[in-house]
């Protein structure tokens, strides 16, 4: 099964599973199409400093082709590696977008973590879903809803996995992910 990609080529709709890799460069090489880009973009923000924990993030958009993120936190800060496919109106065949965001964890005011469980008919529990926010200090640049209008919202940042979006090990990744982030808010900085 795939689906169709930019400059005629088909792009595959289940991407390898970067879950099983503890080390950046061997889940992004796993994972991404453009993982050459995304690793110089991160390392040269990261200069040496320690990786902690990770999540990856990849999907075919019928509209803009190829999304793929890359979350990694060393301790004080996260470091967002964003890119995407420039749709044919806008750009040449083959052109995408790659974005670098530094967010100081000093800025996450809350890390929260949604599970969905599953219960077998054998009474077996099992998550078949997690979606995870980190609310920051800074504010939406979204311009507010006719609901909204004059109320400020805060930036979060939102990630999610499912058992036909990433399986299992992505979903217990991105766990690991939230509870690292957690474990690190609110902590003195060294």
């Amino acid at each position: 099964m795939s689906r169709p990609g930019y400059g005629g080529g088909d792009l595959p709709a289940v991407f390898p599973d970067w879950s099983p890799y503890q080390d950046l460069e061997s889940a992004a090489r796993a994972y991404l199409r453009d993982p050459d880009v995304a690793l110089e973009a991160l390392g040269g923000v990261l200069r040496g400093a320690s990786v902690l924990g990770f999540t990856l993030e990849r999907f075919v958009n019928e509209v803009n082709g190829v999304w793929q993120e890359v979350v990694v936190c060393d301790g004080s800060r996260l470091i967002l590696w964003h890119g995407e496919d420039v749709p044919p109106e806008e750009g040449p065949p083959g052109s995408m977008t790659s974005s670098l965001r530094v967010v100081p964890i000093s800025t996450v005011t809350e890390v929260g973590c949604r599970r969905r469980l599953n219960r077998s008919e054998s009474g077996e529990i099992r998550v078949d879903s997690i979606d995870v926010y980190l609310l920051l200090t800074s504010l939406d640049e979204a311009p507010p809803s006719e609901e909204m209008v004059g109320t400020p919202r805060h930036d979060a940042l939102r990630f999610g996995k499912t058992l036909d979006d990433g399986g299992a090990g992505q979903i217990a990744r991105l766990e690991e992910f939230a509870r690292l982030v957690a474990s690190v808010v609110g902590r003195p900085m060294l």
